[in-house]
């Protein structure tokens, strides 16, 4: 599926042209000019410490068993540090105390880039409407999902001094 069929500018239906070293979808009215460069979307993530544990939740859309960092999207003038704290709290109802950088990992498949950070917090979880679940889980029993956030959380534990194992995925 194309991520746009018409021009959002004059609405002229759009083809794929070459810009640079890629194909990208593009006006053909030279007057218009519109491409649609369909860069990544900055993500933030939080490996959630709470209570001498990894919090992992799970998104209502997702199937029982997944659980994954709390993640959130920048709001228009956000820095991530601040949106992260802000996810944090928002998804989870806890109070942050901070946010510590981790790095940044490619999440190709949703085209996104995900900016990780470990976030210590307090208080009581209370799930917002986005997740259906959530629990505690103590850092040497971890493991990662090898891909995306999985890799943040890898390398944060790695920091803590614990060796994280891969977990297998099934192949979709």
């Amino acid at each position: 599926m194309k991520p746009y069929a018409y021009c959002p500018q004059c609405a002229t239906p759009l083809i794929d042209a070459p810009h640079g070293d890629r194909l990208r979808r593009a006006c053909p009215d030279a007057a218009c000019g519109f491409v649609h460069w369909d860069n990544p979307v900055p993500v933030v993530a939080a490996v959630v410490e709470h209570e001498g544990q990894i919090i992992l939740a799970r998104n209502v859309a997702w199937p029982a068993s997944f659980y994954a960092l709390i993640t959130g999207f920048l709001e228009k003038g956000e820095s991530p540090e601040t949106g992260v704290q802000r996810e944090v709290e928002e998804e989870l109802g806890l109070t942050p105390l901070g946010a510590t950088y981790i790095g940044i990992y490619d999440f190709t498949r949703q085209n996104q880039l995900i900016i990780a950070y470990h976030v210590a917090a307090t208080g009581t979880v209370k799930l917002n409407e986005e997740l259906a679940d959530w629990k505690h889980v103590p850092f040497e029993k971890i493991r990662y999902w090898p891909a995306g956030t999985g890799y943040a959380l890898r390398d944060w534990l790695r920091t803590q001094g614990f060796d994280p194992q891969p977990m297998d995925l099934p192949r979709l």
